[in-house]
């Protein structure tokens, strides 16, 4: 037999679309050529693939051989299809059985000993699996995070003789089990460390609940990462449909994915001085970038007007539509970007604007252009707006203080919160459509007449006016009531209406 094929998956963002590997052996001089796009990893196959086959033992036909990656116009990067060439190769001259190559997709990158290495983007090759009925043969290491898909058949290799040997009369490679994976849950700080600070922590809770983007402002040290930190041990677990789509962003990017970290929710904390390309992500190979490594999970901006303002600006349309879109000459990449935003900022440059002991020198202009640093159209989007007030010492100092709630006890709320809502849209309140808000947050005629006046004199815009009655539908699943009140109303606008009173305050 002069030809062959064997199926592999390239990968495009999170996507993983079929190749078919297609291997011919024809006479004439020695040449051994891949077309279908290859980039230079991929064309580098052909010195990788000799040197395995001829260190395994397998004669390297001495003949011309095309190796065709298809569909041609698909871009094809990486040493993932190191093994399918290789085998290919095999089959095509009869060193190694045909027959169960339909069977099987194959993924890995060859060593010059015919050792297999692990490759990026093995999870979303295995989530496109589950639409066949093949078997995916993939690196040892890889193969543990592959086998996070349920009902899908994989079989870790090390060596291209085992593959070899499975594909022939020899012994077979076993399947990893989903069981034999390390899935404890992370043990996030405990709410109740957070010493006072109880708006702050009903803030968090109402965050929790609906999703919502928050914003804390205080001086140093009165807490606002603690609280931050502390908000992910109060969202409910990750379903498995969304901790498959955080893990394949991991599992795509540089950082790669941990099997141990099944189903914890993101926590991304870049710092100030990252680029705008650090946060949407892009490069060469269109990687992904904080936001897109955020999805279903927190990501955490502390210190919000250190960051580049260009930079911020990137966060308005994801923060909107969920998703990131990265284009290049060559092919254009979508990833999801499903994050909640939470943000930490002093009140002035110093921090200390309104402490009791008069220790801020901060100007009015000077203020003014700290605080523009964030630009309105960004905080617009945010939710809440939270004040986090410094510590008094005296309750620093106490021997025996009064302890908040624990996370436990909050995540109970959140998660019958959450549930409420699930059941109304199937979605959280955050998510809400301007049609599901006019029918699930209807407001009493005094309810409509406060939220009227608050926004003629705090100047609210369409979308903050419908962010309020998100956070008020939010506060009313939390007290388990159909209809939103007043007091929901009320502490909905609270949270809003923040900023301006401290820009008020900073003309005085």
């Amino acid at each position: 037999m002069s030809i062959a094929l064997a199926f592999s998956r390239a990968q495009v963002g999170i996507d993983a679309p079929l190749v078919r590997v297609e291997a011919h052996i024809t006479g004439g001089l020695p040449r051994f050529s891949i077309v279908g796009l290859p980039e230079t990893a991929v064309r580098e196959s052909k010195d990788r693939v000799r040197s395995a086959l001829m260190n395994a033992r397998f004669e390297f036909p001495s003949r011309r051989i095309t190796v065709n990656l298809a569909p041609a116009d698909l871009p094809k990067e990486g040493g993932r299809f190191d093994l399918p060439i290789a085998i290919g190769i095999l089959a095509a001259t009869g060193q190694i059985p045909s027959a169960k190559l339909g069977e099987h997709e194959l993924v890995g990158e060859l060593g010059l000993a015919g050792d297999l290495r692990s490759v990026h983007g093995v999870l979303p090759a295995a989530m496109q699996l589950r639409a066949t009925d093949r078997t995916l043969i993939a690196p040892e290491d890889d193969a543990r995070e592959a086998a996070l898909v349920s009902d899908i058949a994989v079989l870790p290799a090390t060596h291209l003789l085992e593959v070899c040997a499975h594909l022939g009369d020899g012994a077979p490679l076993s399947a990893v089990k989903s069981a034999e994976m390390a899935t404890g849950l992370q043990k996030y700080p405990d709410l109740a460390d957070v010493v006072d600070q109880f708006q702050a922590r009903r803030a968090v809770e109402v965050a929790a609940a609906g999703g919502h983007n928050l914003l804390l402002i205080g001086p140093p040290g009165a807490g606002k990462t603690m609280l931050a930190v502390r908000l992910a041990g109060i969202i409910p677990p990750m379903s498995e449909s969304q901790a498959l789509a955080s893990a394949a962003i991991r599992s795509v990017s540089n950082e790669r994915f941990d099997p141990r970290e099944w189903g914890q929710r993101p926590f991304r904390s870049p710092h100030h001085s990252a680029s705008a390309v650090a946060l949407v992500g892009g490069g060469s190979r269109a990687r992904p970038g904080e936001i897109s490594l955020a999805h279903n999970g927190i990501l955490f901006l502390d210190e919000l007007p250190e960051f580049d303002r260009r930079v911020l600006e990137v966060l308005r349309e994801p923060m909107e539509s969920n998703r990131i879109h990265i284009s290049r000459a060559a092919n254009r990449v979508e990833y999801p970007a499903a994050f909640q935003l939470v943000a930490a900022m002093n009140p002035c440059p110093c921090g200390w604007l309104g402490d009791p002991s008069g220790r801020c020198r901060c100007t009015v202009d000077r203020i003014r252009r700290y605080r523009s640093r964030v630009s309105g159209p960004l905080l617009d989007r945010i939710d809440l707006h939270v004040e986090v007030p410094p510590l008094d010492p005296k309750v620093l100092g106490a021997e025996s203080r009064a302890r908040g709630e624990t996370s436990a006890e909050v995540l109970t709320r959140v998660v019958r919160a959450r549930e409420r809502q699930l059941g109304r849209t199937n979605r959280l309140n955050r998510e809400l459509t301007p049609a599901e808000i006019d029918r699930d947050c209807k407001l009493r005629p005094s309810g409509r007449e406060l939220l009227r006046r608050a926004s003629e004199k705090l100047g609210f815009s369409a979308r903050a006016w419908h962010r309020i009655l998100k956070v008020a539908r939010t506060l009313a699943d939390l007290e388990e009531e159909n209809e939103i009140h007043t007091r929901h109303l009320s502490e909905a606008i609270g949270y809003r209406s923040l900023d301006r009173r401290a820009n008020d305050s900073s003309r005085k």
